[in-house]
């Protein structure tokens, strides 16, 4: 799938007629997590303070940009963060493991790469965010720990949830999957500790924007230019995320002339994939980056996105990891790049 059914988002017959299925997905989030609350099911603690960054719809809402700007919020007053995440589509056959930033996206994950590489802090993944989380806290002894992903990764115990929501798309029609695209009924954001939209922010929401910075160049990376200096001639634009769309109109915001290339979430490049028969230049996310260097040349191009905090939001983070103990030196800054 290369982009979330239409019905998700408009009124639709097939929307309405799947409902019933979204009613059962809905109850069975219910039930599992009262069977947690309850005590029914137990969660595992890591050994540190757990932060969660997820998300209620499927598709890319801007989740892995914010754990990056928190990481590196946090790290600069002087907290130790650890990263963990599923390594989702990774090969690899020992779990969980640490993530360096020239680990092999096809063993580990291209989210994984990606988040070593932007982040600077140490990073674990593993189907079993329990496991890595404990590696992260044992070998680093980290004050605090973000998992991107894993909201309905109950096991692992969290002493904060925060929900990211793509402000364009919203909640589509509201329904859970397969009607619609969300994977727990609405009424759980009622019980997360912050909610940041992926743009304009409603009441009770805080507020971050994505920044796209000048393009760089995969065969020689002290070469950059800004997105405008790609006017005037046509471009390929390649995306594998979760909402591609958000790329796309992101270069055409810039005035670009582009073509239009869109693959699922996570796809594993194969160079002829990304080897066009004219010299135009090929411009890609990051995430798609670390799974295409390897075979990249001059025409190939690195477009990074930044997650720019609102003040609020910046201020309601540190309030919330002071509260979970974590000395937080305002004054501290860190090396992190």
């Amino acid at each position: 799938m290369r982009e979330s059914p239409h019905f998700w988002y408009a009124p639709d017959l097939l929307g309405a007629l799947l409902a019933p299925a979204g009613w059962l997905v809905a109850l069975f989030a219910i039930v599992r997590r009262a069977a947690y609350r309850y005590g029914i099911r137990r969660s595992r603690r890591i050994g540190c303070p757990v932060v969660v960054v997820g998300n209620l719809s499927v598709g890319g809402t801007g989740k892995t940009p914010l754990i990056i700007a928190i990481a590196k919020l946090l790290a600069a007053r002087g907290v130790r963060v650890g990263v963990i995440c599923r390594g989702y589509r990774g090969t690899g056959s020992r779990w969980p493991r640490k993530v360096l930033p020239d680990s092999d996206p096809g063993r580990v994950g291209d989210e994984a790469v990606l988040l070593a590489r932007r982040t600077g802090v140490p990073v674990a993944a593993g189907p079993n965010r329990i496991a890595a989380g404990r590696i992260l806290f044992r070998r680093s002894k980290c004050d605090v720990i973000l998992s991107d992903d894993g909201l309905q990764h109950l096991r692992l115990a969290r002493d904060v949830e925060i929900v990211v929501i793509d402000a364009d798309r919203r909640h589509g029609n509201g329904r859970c999957l397969p009607a619609g695209p969300l994977r727990e009924p609405l009424g759980r954001l009622a019980s997360v500790d912050l909610v940041v939209a992926n743009g304009p922010a409603a009441s009770g929401e805080f507020e971050m924007r994505l920044e796209p910075g000048h393009a760089v160049n995969l065969a020689d990376p002290a070469l950059t230019r800004p997105l405008e200096a790609f006017r005037g001639e046509a471009v390929h634009a390649v995306c594998a995320i979760g909402h591609q769309e958000r790329f796309f109109r992101t270069l055409e915001s810039r005035g670009l002339t582009i073509i239009r290339h869109p693959f699922p979430d996570h796809h594993p490049f194969r160079e002829e994939e990304v080897r066009f028969p004219d010299d135009a230049p090929v411009l890609m996310t990051e995430k798609d980056t670390v799974k295409c260097e390897r075979f990249a040349d001059a025409r190939h191009w690195c477009v990074p996105v930044d997650a720019v905090l609102s003040g609020a939001l910046e201020d309601r983070l540190l309030t919330i990891v002071r509260g979970l103990g974590v000395v937080v030196d305002p004054d501290t800054q860190s090396s992190v790049a």
